[in-house]
Order: structure tokens, then C-alpha cells, then sequence
């Protein structure tokens, strides 16, 4: 049997050209999806909707269009910082920044994806669409838009948008992969990591 070179890392595996391609055909996908859903749900709610306040009860003027009574509304923002509305006015920051997270995401699925299997993918594929869903907006309007407003009563969450939900199940693809380590990958048996 011959033995694996010393340089070949212990995640590098070959894969076959259509393995490869249906790889990134995932990554690309779910990233593409992410990126339609996200931009055509801003497109809607920003040509539909007015500005709101979430403090102002839903079905009042300037307050927010309840979906699921109050469990779930429509509050229209505009957020100039990042995710659920963290680091205030900081949209440039934030835009220079989700291209330096897109690049390394990408090389990282360019350079390890093949030995990570395909829960690490599609949760580097959710993080790209969500990095890239609001780095338009940011790009386009010089903010994110915002508009889904969650809680009880005046117990809220931040307002998000989709990419901010890819990003945010992204984490918890990743995090379920760690968890998982090689039981995560078809093929592979082993330990959590």
C-alpha cells in the first residue's frame, strides 16, 4: 500500500470531477437561493411598505403590518449596521468587511470542502448568500433592509431580513458539523470532533 505524502493534509480528499461539481453546485446553489429569496423579499417589502416603528402598535399609521398577530410582524427599517442590527451606522465597515468573509468562505470551500462534507457546504453556502444578500443592500443603499419583527408584547428581537436567517442557520450548520466530526461526512465514521 503506499503511504500518503507528509504534505497531503488530513482533510484533503480527492474527489471526482462530478463529485466536485455537484459540490459546488450546492454551494453555489443554496448561496444563489439565498441571494434571490433575500433581494426579492427587500424589492417587496420596500416598495410595499412604509417605514415603521416597531414601538407603535401594529395597524397604526407608522407601526408595523401584523402577520401572525403579534407574534410576527412587518416592520420596515433600515439597519446601517450589521446583523440584527449590531454596530450602528457602520455600513462601509460592514461592506468592505463581507467581502474579505465571502473571499475566505469561498476558499475555504474552494480548499477543504471536499474532506468536510456536505453539512459544512451547505452551511458555508448559507453564509455566503447572507453575506452577499445584504453586502448589495449595502452596496446599493448605503443600509440593509429589514423588516421581519419577532416577540411578545413589547419583548422584540432585532428586525432581520433572509440573509440575516442564512447567516444565522449558517452558524448552526457549522456548529451541528463540529459536533458531529466525521459522522458528519457520508462515508466516514469517527468521534465528534
Amino acid at each position: 500500500m503506499a503511504e500518503v505524502p507528509a504534505s497531503v493534509e488530513q482533510d484533503e480528499v480527492q474527489e471526482t470531477p462530478t463529485q466536485e461539481r455537484r459540490r459546488w453546485a450546492l454551494f453555489g446553489g443554496i448561496a444563489g437561493a439565498v441571494v434571490l429569496l433575500d433581494q426579492l423579499s427587500k424589492t417587496w417589502v420596500d416598495s410595499s411598505f412604509e417605514l415603521a416603528s416597531r414601538g407603535i402598535p401594529a395597524g397604526q399609521p407608522g407601526g408595523p403590518t401584523a402577520l401572525l398577530g403579534d407574534l410576527v410582524r412587518i416592520a420596515k427599517t433600515y439597519n446601517d449596521g450589521a446583523i440584527f442590527g449590531f454596530l450602528d451606522a457602520s455600513a462601509t465597515i460592514m461592506a468592505v468587511l463581507s467581502v474579505f468573509v465571502i473571499v475566505g468562505i469561498t476558499w475555504y470551500e474552494w480548499r477543504h470542502g471536499a474532506g468536510v462534507g456536505p453539512l459544512v457546504t451547505v452551511g458555508l453556502g448559507l453564509l455566503t448568500g447572507g453575506a452577499i444578500g445584504n453586502l448589495i443592500d449595502r452596496v446599493r443603499f448605503g443600509h440593509v433592509i429589514d423588516f421581519v419583527d419577532m416577540g411578545i408584547g413589547d419583548s422584540r428581537w432585532y428586525a432581520w431580513n433572509i440573509s440575516d436567517a442564512a447567516v444565522f442557520i449558517g452558524i448552526l450548520a457549522l456548529f451541528a458539523a463540529a459536533l458531529l466530526g466525521d459522522r458528519a461526512i457520508p462515508g466516514r465514521r469517527g468521534k465528534p470532533a
